[in-house]
């Protein structure tokens, strides 16, 4: 059984009057660990509500599941349970006009023995910080990153694009969830799953930065809110930290 130091904590920021973000870290009885963020999207009482239920759904399955026999096992419970909250969602907001226009990103990473799994779908990330690099692990499923893949922009003038912010996609907005899954090989990285009022608020080298220091993993992460907010809080803060504890 993997053991380790976490922490998840959310943030109001600075400037939203209201927090749509949810985040948690779960260990299901097998000590198999999930980290999961959120960032809902459609206004009070809707965006807020998806990002709860979204993970609601996600953590009280994972801790009634008992383990996995695979890591591809895994990976599949991962796209099927990703994709029954997808379905809650969007039936909702389908069939209920207040809820209207309501959805969320969600990113994951789940540790089985040796191996990583993640799941993403929006802009949520994973990062995980080993010899002293932080590495981002998903893609944003953003315009901005689709006009940078495909050579129209630089990442330069991606970081200051007016549609910087558009979704190519999210839970609840189609019938169907799309999600990016990978499987990685795990060698006790710390990981870090974070909204994007973290990283657009923080250069990647001082979130490295912090998560050096030698202070507590809560420490960290309220470290990590504290500058995102001194350098303006734009949006909401969610951060999701993993440092294993070695045997």
């Amino acid at each position: 059984m993997i053991r380790g130091n976490y922490c998840y904590r959310t943030d109001i920021g600075k400037v939203r009057s209201t927090n749509e973000d949810e985040t948690r870290i779960v260990i299901n009885s097998s000590g198999n660990v999930l980290l999961i963020v959120a960032d809902g999207m459609g206004g009070h009482n809707k965006g807020d509500y998806a990002s709860f239920e979204t993970v609601r759904i996600i953590s009280e399955a994972f801790k009634d599941k008992k383990g996995f026999l695979t890591a591809h096992s895994a990976a599949n419970w991962l796209k099927n349970i990703s994709k029954l909250a997808n379905s809650t969602i969007y039936n909702l907001q389908d069939q209920d006009v207040i809820y209207k226009g309501m959805g969320t990103t969600l990113s994951m990473a789940l540790i089985f023995k040796n191996k990583l799994i993640t799941l993403n779908c929006g802009d949520s990330r994973i990062y995980s910080k080993k010899s002293h690099k932080l590495e981002q692990l998903s893609e944003d499923q953003t315009y901005v990153n689709f006009l940078v893949k495909s050579g129209q922009i630089s990442q330069e003038e991606a970081l200051i694009h007016p549609e910087r912010h558009v979704l190519t996609n999210a839970v609840g907005i189609f019938p169907s969830l799309s999600a990016d899954i990978k499987i990685i090989d795990y060698n006790n990285e710390t990981l870090l799953l974070c909204t994007d009022g973290l990283y657009n608020n923080i250069r990647d080298k001082d979130i490295l930065n912090i998560l050096e220091m030698n202070i507590a993993t809560s420490e960290k992460v309220q470290s990590l809110i504290s500058l995102a907010n001194f350098n303006g809080g734009t949006d909401n803060i969610s951060v999701a930290l993993w440092e294993t504890l070695d045997d």
